[in-house]
């Protein structure tokens, strides 16, 4: 837990509301689809938290969470666990093609739905 200070009194913030937000976001991309760190970070109300993105993902055992489908931008795997031949298997699975470690046609896969944005 992190100390946040307001209006001159500290406060205690969780910091696993944010990993929670992150994980609502991550279920939502589609099957097919993909999304970015940044994507992820900005839907979830923290826009330069990429890389807590990253180690949200590397903690999350829950299989509902699909992280294979979260990747670097501009269309690089980025890690998985450090087992990218698992996510490139995963997908490749659900028809997203992966060559010289970038998700082809990586602009039309993106996910990234404006709309979204998880509140705090």
């Amino acid at each position: 837990m992190g100390l946040k200070v307001r209006d001159g009194t500290r406060q205690t913030v969780a910091k696993t509301d944010f990993a929670a937000r992150v994980r609502s976001v991550v279920r939502r991309i589609p099957h097919g689809r993909v999304s970015t760190y940044g994507d992820i970070a900005a839907a979830a109300g923290r826009p330069r938290a990429h890389r807590a993105v990253g180690n949200i993902m590397r903690a999350t055992s829950d299989s509902s969470v699909p992280c294979h489908r979260v990747i670097s931008a501009g269309g690089k795997l980025g890690g998985y666990g450090r087992d990218l031949f698992a996510k490139r298997a995963l997908l490749l699975a659900e028809g997203v093609v992966v060559a010289r470690g970038r998700v082809r046609n990586f602009a039309e896969l993106r996910w990234n739905n404006p709309g979204l944005k998880i509140d705090r």
